[in-house]
């Protein structure tokens, strides 16, 4: 099983690249977010892979992060998703971004994605709700950015609402909505009382 590669990055397209090791050229399939990462052509390279054996197929699919390697792998155990759906999903829409509509039921953000119906849309979210940890839906609804104090303050008025009881997919979307609405300045005990009102 092929855990990563690392060599020079022979070809570069937006569904697949083509790594030197040590002589030996490796096809990559890849979503688009990975070939935003991607270096220029020549320069060396690291990339995750997944290593994807059926039925005498066998397919190399790339990563930058951990996080697009694992959603793709939560995604191929989804009945009825194959490498393609999983691959055009991460093209689409980020992990984090897969993991929010899950945690939202968001069927309709996830049947934008290229291959995938409303039907399979609503088994996406039923077969991964079980996989989201704390950990997930915290990154998942931070806003873009790292660490900032938006992020900062939605995820302590997750973390408020699932003490008051709230489930973390009802929290998410309440802090979510409140922050939103909110100002800059608003504090985490103001942003709790404003999710808190319906």
């Amino acid at each position: 099983m092929i855990t990563y590669l690392s060599g020079r990055l022979a070809e570069k397209q937006p569904t697949r690249i083509v790594i030197d090791v040590g002589g030996v050229g490796y096809e990559v399939f890849i979503p688009l977010a990975t070939y935003d990462r991607l270096p220029k052509l020549a320069a060396d390279v690291r990339i995750l892979i997944y290593d994807y054996i059926r039925e005498g197929i066998r397919c190399l699919y790339g990563f930058m992060q951990d996080a697009e390697r694992d959603m793709f792998e939560w995604l191929l155990g989804v009945n009825g998703i194959g490498p393609k759906i999983a691959l055009s999903a991460l093209s689409g829409l980020s992990s984090r971004e897969i993991k929010l509509a899950v945690a939202e039921n968001d069927v309709k953000r996830l049947s934008s994605i290229s291959g995938v119906g409303k039907k399979m849309a609503e088994r996406i979210v039923i077969e991964l709700r079980h996989k989201l940890t704390d950990a997930d839906l915290l990154e998942a609804s931070a806003a873009p950015g790292s660490g900032g104090p938006v992020d900062e303050r939605l995820r302590d008025t997750i973390l408020a609402l699932v003490a008051l009881g709230y489930n973390q997919a009802d929290a998410v979307k309440l802090a979510g909505s409140a922050v939103a609405k909110a100002g800059v300045e608003e504090s985490v005990e103001s942003l709790v009382r404003m999710a808190l009102v319906k």
